[in-house]
Protein backbone atom coordinates (compact mmCIF):
# COMPACT_ATOMS: atom_id res chain seq x y z
CA UNK A 1 0.00 0.00 0.00
CA UNK A 2 1.33 3.49 -0.98
CA UNK A 3 2.13 6.25 1.16
CA UNK A 4 0.41 9.68 0.45
CA UNK A 5 2.03 12.90 1.99
CA UNK A 6 0.45 16.20 2.19
CA UNK A 7 3.27 18.59 0.00
CA UNK A 8 2.92 22.29 2.04
CA UNK A 9 4.67 23.23 -1.39
CA UNK A 10 1.75 21.80 -3.88
CA UNK A 11 -1.16 22.16 -1.60
CA UNK A 12 -1.73 17.90 -2.38
CA UNK A 13 -1.50 14.96 -1.31
CA UNK A 14 1.25 12.94 -3.36
CA UNK A 15 2.84 9.28 -3.74
CA UNK A 16 6.15 8.33 -1.51
CA UNK A 17 8.80 7.95 -3.64
CA UNK A 18 11.92 6.91 -2.70
CA UNK A 19 15.14 5.29 -4.42
CA UNK A 20 15.79 2.67 -2.01
CA UNK A 21 18.91 5.22 0.32
CA UNK A 22 18.07 6.19 3.49
CA UNK A 23 14.85 8.72 2.96
CA UNK A 24 16.95 12.48 4.02
CA UNK A 25 14.77 14.19 6.44
CA UNK A 26 15.97 18.20 7.52
CA UNK A 27 13.65 19.80 10.46
CA UNK A 28 14.09 22.84 11.69
CA UNK A 29 15.19 22.94 15.41
CA UNK A 30 15.10 25.51 18.42
CA UNK A 31 16.72 28.64 19.25
CA UNK A 32 17.78 28.13 22.68
CA UNK A 33 17.82 30.72 24.90
CA UNK A 34 15.07 29.42 27.01
CA UNK A 35 13.38 26.30 28.84
CA UNK A 36 12.13 23.70 26.22
CA UNK A 37 7.71 23.69 26.09
CA UNK A 38 5.17 22.01 24.62
CA UNK A 39 5.23 24.00 21.58
CA UNK A 40 8.68 22.70 20.51
CA UNK A 41 7.34 19.32 21.50
CA UNK A 42 4.81 18.75 19.06
CA UNK A 43 7.14 18.65 15.64
CA UNK A 44 9.27 16.49 17.58
CA UNK A 45 7.04 14.53 18.27
CA UNK A 46 5.34 14.39 15.04
CA UNK A 47 8.26 13.58 13.39
CA UNK A 48 9.03 10.94 15.61
CA UNK A 49 5.73 8.93 14.95
CA UNK A 50 6.96 9.85 10.85
CA UNK A 51 9.84 7.82 11.03
CA UNK A 52 8.36 5.63 13.34
CA UNK A 53 6.29 4.08 10.72
CA UNK A 54 8.22 4.53 7.77
CA UNK A 55 10.72 2.03 9.92
CA UNK A 56 7.78 0.47 10.24
CA UNK A 57 7.65 0.20 6.43
CA UNK A 58 10.63 -0.90 5.66
CA UNK A 59 12.16 2.62 5.11
CA UNK A 60 15.50 3.72 6.40
CA UNK A 61 15.73 7.42 7.40
CA UNK A 62 18.34 10.18 8.15
CA UNK A 63 17.04 12.78 10.42
CA UNK A 64 19.04 16.19 10.66
CA UNK A 65 17.75 18.68 13.11
CA UNK A 66 19.92 22.35 13.67
CA UNK A 67 20.47 24.05 16.84
CA UNK A 68 19.90 27.89 15.92
CA UNK A 69 22.67 28.34 18.80
CA UNK A 70 23.67 32.44 17.53
CA UNK A 71 20.74 34.66 17.18
CA UNK A 72 19.45 38.21 18.41
CA UNK A 73 17.44 36.58 20.84
CA UNK A 74 19.95 34.63 22.50
CA UNK A 75 22.67 37.67 22.59
CA UNK A 76 19.69 39.75 24.06
CA UNK A 77 18.70 36.94 26.87
CA UNK A 78 22.60 36.00 27.13
CA UNK A 79 23.02 39.96 27.94
CA UNK A 80 19.69 40.19 30.42
CA UNK A 81 21.99 37.58 32.04
CA UNK A 82 25.29 38.71 31.23
CA UNK A 83 26.46 35.59 30.42
CA UNK A 84 28.39 34.34 26.96
CA UNK A 85 25.38 33.86 24.52
CA UNK A 86 27.11 30.85 23.33
CA UNK A 87 27.19 29.22 26.40
CA UNK A 88 23.51 29.98 27.20
CA UNK A 89 22.97 28.41 23.54
CA UNK A 90 24.69 25.15 25.09
CA UNK A 91 22.97 24.94 27.96
CA UNK A 92 19.85 25.13 27.01
CA UNK A 93 20.31 22.88 23.59
CA UNK A 94 21.33 20.23 26.39
CA UNK A 95 18.25 20.84 27.85
CA UNK A 96 16.00 20.46 24.97
CA UNK A 97 17.22 17.12 24.29
CA UNK A 98 17.14 16.27 27.93
CA UNK A 99 13.15 17.59 27.76
CA UNK A 100 12.89 15.26 24.32
CA UNK A 101 14.70 11.85 26.24
CA UNK A 102 11.84 12.35 28.85
CA UNK A 103 9.49 12.41 26.42
CA UNK A 104 10.43 9.34 24.60
CA UNK A 105 11.33 11.19 21.36
CA UNK A 106 14.05 8.97 19.29
CA UNK A 107 16.77 11.51 18.81
CA UNK A 108 17.73 13.18 15.20
CA UNK A 109 21.09 11.16 13.55
CA UNK A 110 22.62 14.41 13.84
CA UNK A 111 22.16 18.21 15.77
CA UNK A 112 24.49 20.22 13.23
CA UNK A 113 25.47 24.15 15.50
CA UNK A 114 25.45 27.43 13.56
CA UNK A 115 28.74 27.89 15.55
CA UNK A 116 30.28 25.17 14.47
CA UNK A 117 29.36 25.75 10.57
CA UNK A 118 30.54 29.49 9.91
CA UNK A 119 33.09 27.74 7.13
CA UNK A 120 30.05 26.38 5.44
CA UNK A 121 27.82 29.27 5.56
CA UNK A 122 30.23 31.87 4.06
CA UNK A 123 30.89 29.29 0.68
CA UNK A 124 27.18 29.71 0.34
CA UNK A 125 27.20 33.24 0.51
CA UNK A 126 30.02 33.36 -1.66
CA UNK A 127 28.05 31.10 -4.22
CA UNK A 128 25.09 33.06 -3.87
CA UNK A 129 26.68 36.66 -4.49
CA UNK A 130 28.84 35.07 -7.63
CA UNK A 131 25.29 33.67 -8.50
CA UNK A 132 24.20 37.13 -8.65
CA UNK A 133 21.50 36.42 -6.05
CA UNK A 134 23.25 38.46 -3.59
CA UNK A 135 25.07 41.72 -2.90
CA UNK A 136 27.13 43.39 -0.52
CA UNK A 137 26.72 46.46 1.65
CA UNK A 138 28.65 47.94 4.44
CA UNK A 139 30.02 44.81 5.61
CA UNK A 140 26.42 43.35 5.23
CA UNK A 141 25.00 40.54 2.61
CA UNK A 142 21.94 40.79 1.52
CA UNK A 143 19.74 38.38 -0.35
CA UNK A 144 18.37 39.67 -3.46
CA UNK A 145 14.41 38.30 -4.04
CA UNK A 146 13.51 39.60 -7.18
CA UNK A 147 16.64 37.55 -8.42
CA UNK A 148 14.86 34.56 -7.93
CA UNK A 149 11.28 34.30 -10.32
CA UNK A 150 9.65 31.57 -8.10
CA UNK A 151 9.92 33.77 -4.31
CA UNK A 152 6.69 33.21 -2.95
CA UNK A 153 6.28 29.25 -4.54
CA UNK A 154 6.07 27.71 -0.83
CA UNK A 155 3.30 30.52 0.83
CA UNK A 156 1.50 30.88 -2.08
CA UNK A 157 1.95 34.52 -2.75
CA UNK A 158 3.38 36.62 -4.96
CA UNK A 159 6.10 39.35 -3.90
CA UNK A 160 3.42 42.31 -4.84
CA UNK A 161 1.38 40.19 -2.04
CA UNK A 162 4.34 39.71 0.42
CA UNK A 163 5.39 43.25 -0.26
CA UNK A 164 1.69 44.72 0.91
CA UNK A 165 1.20 42.49 3.85
CA UNK A 166 4.47 42.20 5.67
CA UNK A 167 5.89 45.14 7.86
CA UNK A 168 9.46 45.68 7.24
CA UNK A 169 12.08 47.51 9.24
CA UNK A 170 13.42 50.79 6.75
CA UNK A 171 17.36 49.68 5.78
CA UNK A 172 18.35 52.01 3.32
CA UNK A 173 21.40 49.10 2.39
CA UNK A 174 18.23 47.06 0.93
CA UNK A 175 17.55 47.28 -2.95
CA UNK A 176 14.10 45.77 -2.19
CA UNK A 177 11.93 45.88 1.07
CA UNK A 178 12.08 41.69 0.66
CA UNK A 179 15.66 41.21 0.65
CA UNK A 180 16.78 39.90 3.48
CA UNK A 181 20.37 39.42 5.35
CA UNK A 182 22.88 36.52 4.74
CA UNK A 183 25.35 37.91 6.62
CA UNK A 184 25.40 41.07 9.41
CA UNK A 185 28.22 42.96 10.00
CA UNK A 186 29.65 43.02 13.79
CA UNK A 187 27.53 45.29 16.89
CA UNK A 188 29.88 46.09 19.63
CA UNK A 189 29.81 42.99 22.43
CA UNK A 190 28.15 40.63 20.19
CA UNK A 191 29.85 37.02 18.89
CA UNK A 192 31.27 37.53 15.40
CA UNK A 193 33.35 35.89 13.25
CA UNK A 194 35.98 36.92 10.22
CA UNK A 195 34.85 36.41 7.01
CA UNK A 196 35.20 38.15 3.45
CA UNK A 197 33.09 40.83 4.30
CA UNK A 198 34.25 41.80 7.87
CA UNK A 199 33.41 40.89 11.24
CA UNK A 200 30.05 39.66 11.56
CA UNK A 201 27.65 36.55 12.26
CA UNK A 202 24.74 34.88 9.78
CA UNK A 203 21.51 35.99 9.48
CA UNK A 204 18.81 33.30 10.50
CA UNK A 205 17.45 31.50 7.29
CA UNK A 206 20.93 30.87 5.65
CA UNK A 207 22.36 28.42 8.37
CA UNK A 208 19.46 25.78 7.54
CA UNK A 209 20.01 26.13 3.75
CA UNK A 210 23.62 25.65 4.39
CA UNK A 211 23.44 23.12 7.24
CA UNK A 212 21.02 20.54 5.14
CA UNK A 213 23.25 21.25 2.12
CA UNK A 214 26.12 19.71 4.19
CA UNK A 215 24.85 16.78 5.43
CA UNK A 216 21.61 15.90 2.92
CA UNK A 217 23.16 17.39 -0.57
CA UNK A 218 21.40 19.77 -3.16
CA UNK A 219 18.03 17.58 -2.95
CA UNK A 220 16.68 15.64 -0.31
CA UNK A 221 12.91 14.22 0.88
CA UNK A 222 11.84 15.59 3.79
CA UNK A 223 11.42 19.66 5.00
CA UNK A 224 9.44 20.12 8.25
CA UNK A 225 8.92 22.26 10.46
CA UNK A 226 6.19 24.37 12.35
CA UNK A 227 3.38 26.24 10.25
CA UNK A 228 4.76 30.10 11.60
CA UNK A 229 8.39 29.07 9.60
CA UNK A 230 6.55 28.79 5.98
CA UNK A 231 6.76 31.81 5.48
CA UNK A 232 9.87 33.61 5.85
CA UNK A 233 12.09 31.24 6.89
CA UNK A 234 11.39 28.51 4.70
CA UNK A 235 10.82 30.46 1.76
CA UNK A 236 13.72 32.26 1.74
CA UNK A 237 15.73 28.66 2.40
CA UNK A 238 13.96 27.71 -0.90
CA UNK A 239 15.49 30.74 -2.74
CA UNK A 240 18.87 30.42 -0.98
CA UNK A 241 19.45 26.80 -2.15
CA UNK A 242 17.79 26.28 -5.26
CA UNK A 243 19.71 30.03 -6.24
CA UNK A 244 23.01 28.69 -5.16
CA UNK A 245 22.42 24.87 -6.82
CA UNK A 246 19.77 24.90 -9.00
CA UNK A 247 18.06 22.02 -8.00
CA UNK A 248 14.69 21.43 -6.01
CA UNK A 249 15.53 21.64 -2.04
CA UNK A 250 13.07 19.24 -0.54
CA UNK A 251 10.73 16.80 -2.29
CA UNK A 252 7.39 17.10 0.51
CA UNK A 253 7.57 19.80 2.45
CA UNK A 254 5.31 19.03 5.63
CA UNK A 255 4.22 21.58 8.42
CA UNK A 256 2.76 20.95 12.01
CA UNK A 257 0.00 23.23 13.70
CA UNK A 258 0.98 25.46 16.33
CA UNK A 259 0.03 24.35 20.12
CA UNK A 260 -1.42 27.78 21.64
CA UNK A 261 -2.38 28.57 25.39
CA UNK A 262 -5.42 30.83 25.54
CA UNK A 263 -6.15 31.15 21.83
CA UNK A 264 -2.35 32.68 21.47
CA UNK A 265 0.77 30.15 19.63
CA UNK A 266 2.82 29.03 22.35
CA UNK A 267 6.00 31.30 22.36
CA UNK A 268 8.89 32.27 24.49
CA UNK A 269 8.52 35.57 22.77
CA UNK A 270 4.82 36.07 23.88
CA UNK A 271 5.94 34.92 27.69
CA UNK A 272 2.84 32.01 27.48
CA UNK A 273 4.56 29.00 27.74
CA UNK A 274 4.31 25.43 29.62
CA UNK A 275 7.93 23.66 29.64
CA UNK A 276 7.97 19.84 29.02
CA UNK A 277 9.49 19.78 32.29
CA UNK A 278 6.65 21.16 34.07
CA UNK A 279 4.21 19.58 32.56
CA UNK A 280 6.39 16.11 33.20
CA UNK A 281 5.94 16.61 36.51
CA UNK A 282 2.13 16.54 36.35
CA UNK A 283 1.53 14.02 33.97
CA UNK A 284 2.80 10.83 32.72
CA UNK A 285 4.75 11.16 29.52
CA UNK A 286 2.45 8.65 27.12
CA UNK A 287 -0.62 10.75 27.67
CA UNK A 288 1.71 14.11 26.75
CA UNK A 289 2.51 12.39 23.53
CA UNK A 290 -1.23 11.15 23.23
CA UNK A 291 -2.20 14.84 23.78
CA UNK A 292 -0.05 15.83 20.97
CA UNK A 293 -1.24 13.74 18.45
CA UNK A 294 -5.03 14.25 19.19
CA UNK A 295 -5.46 16.34 16.27
CA UNK A 296 -4.90 16.46 13.29
CA UNK A 297 -1.18 17.40 12.74
CA UNK A 298 -1.76 20.18 10.98
CA UNK A 299 -4.19 21.84 12.86
CA UNK A 300 -4.13 23.76 15.74
CA UNK A 301 -4.05 22.54 18.88
CA UNK A 302 -5.15 24.28 22.50
CA UNK A 303 -3.79 23.57 25.93
CA UNK A 304 -5.26 23.84 29.05
CA UNK A 305 -5.96 21.78 31.88
CA UNK A 306 -9.30 20.58 30.84
CA UNK A 307 -8.71 19.25 27.34
CA UNK A 308 -5.80 16.73 29.15
CA UNK A 309 -8.60 15.56 31.55
CA UNK A 310 -10.65 14.63 28.14
CA UNK A 311 -7.45 13.38 26.60
CA UNK A 312 -6.73 11.12 29.96
CA UNK A 313 -10.33 9.84 29.73
CA UNK A 314 -9.28 8.20 26.07
CA UNK A 315 -5.97 7.91 26.59
CA UNK A 316 -7.01 5.34 29.84
CA UNK A 317 -9.61 3.43 27.06
CA UNK A 318 -7.31 2.56 24.64
CA UNK A 319 -4.95 1.78 27.46
CA UNK A 320 -7.45 -0.81 29.23
CA UNK A 321 -8.12 -1.87 25.61
CA UNK A 322 -4.56 -2.87 24.64
CA UNK A 323 -4.76 -4.85 28.00
CA UNK A 324 -7.60 -6.86 27.68
CA UNK A 325 -6.13 -7.96 24.22
CA UNK A 326 -2.73 -8.62 25.39
CA UNK A 327 -4.36 -11.20 28.11
CA UNK A 328 -6.25 -12.79 24.82
CA UNK A 329 -3.15 -13.10 23.20
CA UNK A 330 -1.71 -14.91 26.16
CA UNK A 331 -4.75 -17.00 26.82
CA UNK A 332 -4.89 -18.22 23.18
CA UNK A 333 -0.56 -19.38 24.01
CA UNK A 334 -1.58 -21.32 26.60
CA UNK A 335 -4.47 -22.69 25.42
CA UNK A 336 -4.39 -23.53 21.68
CA UNK A 337 -6.86 -25.22 19.78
Amino acid sequence: MPIYIYNTLTGKKEKLTGSGEAIGIYVCGVTPYSDTHLGHARPSVVWDVIKKYLHYRGYQTFHVQNFTDIDDKIINRAQELGVDPVQLAAHYSNEYLESMDALGVARADLYPKVTEHIPDIITLIERLIERGHAYVVNGNVFYSVLSFPEYGKLSNQKIEQLQAGTRFEVDPDKKHPLDFALWKKAKPNEPAWDSPWGKGRPGWHIECSALSYKYLGPEFDFHGGGCDLIFPHHENEIAQSEGATGKPLAKYWLHNGMINLKQEKMSKSLGNIVTVKEILKAYPKELIRFFILSNHYRSELEFHDQKLDEVSRGWQRLNDCVNVLAKMVDKAKIEPE
